[in-house]
């Protein structure tokens, strides 16, 4: 009997002599399921995300501070969508808003207000993991206190906002990013944002009676206890596996939410050119004569009359922009063609903001496309840093 064969007591082991196919072919099964486990674990799309934050978290700062002074007219005391019209409706729809809570001035100020300071402090990435469901917060209560008002951006910023509350988008360009690093260079613990999470929680304690039965005082207590148990695991647990837990959960719903996010570009992309196929103005190239036409939608209308009398380009830019639209979710899978396709998609909502009159619409949708980017184009050079200089 060889050593192999014997514990560590001295006595034969009990276990069967493995055959040397049979490990091989053991070890090339472990290896097969490592790969997706390893793969579901790895943050992706990280620099993606953090474009994706600052874009949109700076599109609705640029049009909160544009808005400032009609700000009472859009959402406050002077609306002509008056308050209890508001809160009929949120009643009806079971929409969020927290502009409805109270009909006085200084709400609707700290409301307005404390937005533009989240959509700040998360453009430049500051605790992330609290200012973007801030920012969730900030963007559906001014989006369902009117609803009248949007050139259809709204809607996906709302969307989009939601998805960007359940990312890692703090994990490169933010303030947050930087912190970090230096913690763990000096070894400091980050007793900050354990305040603010107190702090947040008695505020959330404090507005729990206006929620009125609504599932999102759920949603937001469950944001506060997920973010108090990575705090307790990061400060109290003795062993890493708590810590790796938690972390390998957010990875894997930071993937997910990611996933979605691209999962709604592609549906609204698809969805706007399968509704023009079914207009028989698409159909037959006139749609977009007639839609650069419309007095609603004409900021320059000496522009827009300028390029709809060359018929021969408006069919096909009619056909063109629906066929990118159709195409968009099939042509993304080919890496050569999808740099030039996001290209083409840009210097369309570019054409858009600037003869159909929806800035904010467009630059949502470019900020949306930025999710696609490949990364290594956005990720920084490592090489560029080692040259010796001159």
């Amino acid at each position: 009997m060889s050593i192999d064969h014997l514990d560590h007591l001295g006595h034969p082991s009990t276990r069967p002599a493995t055959a040397p196919w049979a490990s091989a072919a053991g070890g090339r099964w472990r290896q097969a399921a490592a790969r997706p486990i390893a793969f579901a674990c790895d943050a992706h799309a990280r620099y993606q995300c953090a474009l994706f934050r600052i874009g949109l978290s700076g599109l609705v700062l640029a049009f909160l501070l544009r808005e400032w002074p009609h700000r009472r007219v859009l959402y406050g005391d002077r609306s002509p969508w008056a308050l209890d019209l508001a809160a009929r409706l949120v009643a009806e729809n079971h929409a969020f808003t927290v502009l409805t809570w109270s009909a006085g001035r200084w709400w609707f100020e700290c409301v307005y207000h404390g937005a533009i300071l989240v959509a700040a402090l998360l453009m430049l990435g500051w605790r992330t993991r609290a200012t973007s469901v801030l920012f969730l917060v900030a963007v559906l209560s001014l989006q369902n206190r009117n609803p009248l008002i949007g050139d259809g951006g709204d809607n996906v910023i709302g969307v989009m906002a939601i998805y960007l509350a359940f990312t890692q988008c703090g994990a490169v360009w933010s303030v947050d990013a930087r912190r970090a690093r230096r913690n763990r260079r000096d070894g400091r613990v980050d007793r900050a944002g354990f305040v603010m999470w107190q702090i947040l929680g008695v505020a959330l304690l404090w507005v729990s009676d206006g929620f009125q039965g609504t599932a999102w005082a759920a949603v937001l207590w469950a944001f506060w206890i997920c973010q108090g148990l990575w705090y307790a695991a990061r400060r109290w647990s003795r062993g890493a596996w708590s810590r790796e837990l938690l972390d390998a959960a957010a990875t894997m719903l930071h993937n997910c939410a990611m996933l979605v996010i691209a999962a709604q570009i592609c549906l609204i992309y698809a969805t706007a050119g399968w509704y023009k196929i079914q207009g028989t103005r698409w159909q037959d190239g006139s749609g977009l004569h007639y839609a650069l036409h419309l007095d609603y939608f004409s900021p320059w209308p000496g522009l827009g009359s300028l390029l709809a009398s060359h018929m021969l380009l408006i069919v096909l830019l009619g056909y063109g922009t629906v066929v990118m639209q159709v195409a968009f979710p099939f042509l993304l899978g080919y890496r050569r063609l999808k740099t030039a396709l996001l290209a083409v998609m840009i210097l369309e909502h570019a054409g858009i903001a600037v003869l159909l009159g929806l800035p904010f619409l467009s630059a949502a949708m470019v900020v949306c496309d930025a999710v696609f980017l490949p990364t290594a184009l956005l990720r920084p050079s490592r090489r560029s840093g080692s040259r010796p200089r001159r």
